[in-house]
């Protein structure tokens, strides 16, 4: 089941993300303490996320440059939102997933800006660094599920990159969050090795594969598969709880 999971949560997360809002309520439902299963879902969803950056980068969807300073932020935020989270009961952190979900989806669904086309950025290169590197790393330090989402919203909403685009340039800093994330998370012991790393391995076959449909089909299949998951998983989550 944990070998599925993390090829479909892979293979969504390159498309749309959201992929860990797959993985997350899955190792729940099997016993896996809040806390253990964020922590081990951070830390598998970076192979998957490496494999896709891997493949749009390939394909020259990426521009490297423009990211490094957005990076930089994000690690940062990354580390104060993981320390924040390392903070909190598992019974709050049950009580907000889901609404941060719903809102999520909701915004995706009722946004006019989220398609094939670019569209003129809503802010200059500078306050984007800040603002895209401050939300996305914070978000993936102390959230995580539902990070390649937030991350593609913002660099589409924000520098008005088309779907395609700004999921292919999120993936970089998504990466970074994560990353700095899962190293917090490693030095607390929080992490669970032998279900992280066996759905590392499915996580990188299933970005592989959806992002070559990202590439080919665009907004047309991110859209709708990015509202359908997130409203989904917060359902059930609202349900159990």
């Amino acid at each position: 089941m944990l070998l599925a999971t993390g090829f479909v949560g892979g293979f969504i997360n390159a498309i749309a993300g959201g992929g860990g809002l797959i993985g997350l309520p899955v190792m729940l439902w099997l016993g896996i303490p809040p806390l253990n299963a964020l922590a081990t879902n951070k830390f598998q969803a970076v192979f998957g996320t490496l494999s896709s950056s891997a493949n749009f980068f390939r394909q020259g969807f990426i521009e490297v440059k423009l990211l490094l300073p957005v990076m930089l932020c994000a690690m940062l935020a990354s580390v104060a939102g993981t320390l924040l989270l390392l903070q909190l009961s598992n019974a709050l952190l049950m009580q907000i997933i889901p609404f941060l979900l719903i809102a999520l989806a909701l915004f995706t669904w009722f946004s006019p800006r989220l398609n094939d086309e670019d569209h003129p950025p809503l802010l200059n290169y500078r306050h984007f660094v800040w603002v895209a590197g401050g939300i996305i790393g914070f978000y993936g330090g102390f959230f995580g599920p539902g990070i390649g989402a937030i991350a593609l919203l913002t660099f589409s909403m924000l520098h008005g990159y088309n779907l395609r685009s700004a999921g292919a340039n999120a993936k970089l800093v998504i990466v970074t969050a994560n990353s700095t994330s899962v190293i917090i998370f490693l030095m607390a012991d929080e992490v669970l090795l032998r279900i992280g790393l066996m759905m590392a391995v499915a996580q990188m076959i299933g970005a592989y594969f959806g992002s070559n449909l990202a590439i080919k089909k665009g907004a047309a299949v991110i859209k709708p598969l990015l509202v359908f998951t997130t409203m989904a998983i917060a359902v059930k989550l609202l349900l159990d709880w």
